[in-house]
């Protein structure tokens, strides 16, 4: 028979990992004699394998006991289960509907029996998951990037005046409209049970990306500027209409695949025409976190979808909704417009502003078309796409 001894070490120091260690080592219902000098030493054994399960016999030499190791289901181990497996890749990885009582237990770990119940609204699976979070978690976070490094705020450059007005313009429109693509993941994520951790992470890198827009937006706006320019009442109310929305699938809907889709476009469109080194860069880094913003919210709603198809009737009736509650509003801005119109001519000729006319339109066609595309990739049939992209709010997000 094993046998062990702890000589003088009491339990307070660490006495009981030498017991677990020794009973690691034999079967259920097996037995080892264990010795000790300490004060109280029977005492403090027979508590430590009362509370984990194991049962305790006197030996009858030299004060010692015989501890016999318990069942695995024993004591405090009693109604335990695992919190489903960590791996996501395995079928069986994350659950369909996790129950309230893992928690914030870590996926795959064994949750103690009596732990409490938590109320995550977000708590199934249908709900929330894409196969793609994984992958695109993992992206997301190689792909961080440094504002003070990733851009060339040193870069020397001189505007006209108004190229850097309509400039400022621009940036302000786009801070607004970062803040409430900010605002919207980050009061999902709260709601999100931790056994869906890819997705919450995801979303909290998301929300991480949009702060990052609005420093980045700001610092460009303040560069040569003391001020910012005109938010304007249309473009609240339409961004209103985000951060109020209560249900998670349909904000991700308008939120990611509706707006930041359309304002990926934007953003490609800003790179190519921006007057000058900084604005490039941040508009190109700025499009390249949208696009996995983009790639997340597609991903998830056409799992959904799969799922439940009559959530396309429920995404469509959510772009009716809010084109109802918009239809009054003036939508984008003039001075938006006339920012985005001059950045496109380049320069001050009729032919140049004619061009850069052109340019804009041809920019909102392009959206139209992004969006239509990114409809269909989530179920939606040609002709509905055409027609709930054709609602969508003229302020772009």
């Amino acid at each position: 028979m094993n046998q062990i001894d702890l000589r003088d070490l009491r339990f307070g120091e660490g006495a009981h990992l030498l017991v677990k260690r020794a009973l690691a080592g034999i079967a259920v219902g097996e037995e080892i004699v264990v010795r000790g000098q300490a004060p109280d030493f029977a005492v403090h054994l027979e508590a430590w394998a009362r509370s984990e399960g194991h049962g305790v016999r006197a030996s009858g030499e030299n004060s010692g006991l015989y501890l016999r190791r318990g069942a695995a289901e024993s004591g405090r181990w009693h109604g335990a289960e695992r919190a489903g497996d960590a791996d996501p890749r395995k079928p069986e990885g994350v659950v369909e509907k996790p129950p309230r009582r893992w928690g914030l237990a870590a996926r795959g770990a064994t949750v103690e029996a009596g732990a409490p119940e938590f109320s995550f609204q977000l708590a199934e699976k249908s709900q929330v998951w894409a196969e793609e979070s994984v992958r695109l978690y993992a992206q997301a976070v190689a792909a961080q990037w440094d504002p003070n490094t990733a851009v060339p705020w040193e870069a020397e450059f001189e505007l006209q005046p108004e190229v850097e007005d309509a400039v400022v313009q621009l940036m302000t429109y786009l801070i607004e409209n970062e803040a409430a693509a900010l605002i919207v993941p980050s009061r999902f994520v709260a709601q999100l049970h931790p056994h869906f951790r890819e997705v919450m992470q995801l979303l909290a890198v998301q929300a991480a990306d949009e702060a990052r827009h609005v420093e980045v937006f700001t610092r460009r706006a303040l560069l040569k500027r003391d001020r910012l320019g005109l938010s304007t009442v249309g473009g609240q109310a339409s961004l209103k209409t985000l951060v109020d929305e209560p249900d998670f699938a349909i904000a991700s809907f308008l939120l990611s695949v509706m707006g930041e889709g359309t304002f990926l476009t934007l953003l490609r469109f800003l790179e190519h025409h921006a007057p000058e080194p900084v604005t490039r860069a941040i508009t190109r880094l700025a499009a390249n976190d949208e696009a996995r913003h983009v790639a997340f919210g597609v991903a998830h709603l056409r799992d959904s979808v799969k799922s439940d198809p009559a959530l396309l009737d429920k995404l469509a009736q959510s772009v009716h909704r809010r084109h109802d509650v918009l239809r009054h509003t003036a939508g984008l801005n003039q001075e938006v417009l006339d920012a985005l119109t001059l950045l496109a001519a380049g320069a001050w000729d009729h032919d140049a502003l004619r061009e850069g006319s052109r340019r804009v339109t041809q920019l909102i066609h392009d959206m139209d078309i992004g969006r239509r595309t990114q409809l269909c990739r989530i179920g939606f049939e040609e002709n509905l796409a055409g027609a709930l992209s054709g609602l969508h709010t003229r302020n772009f997000m």
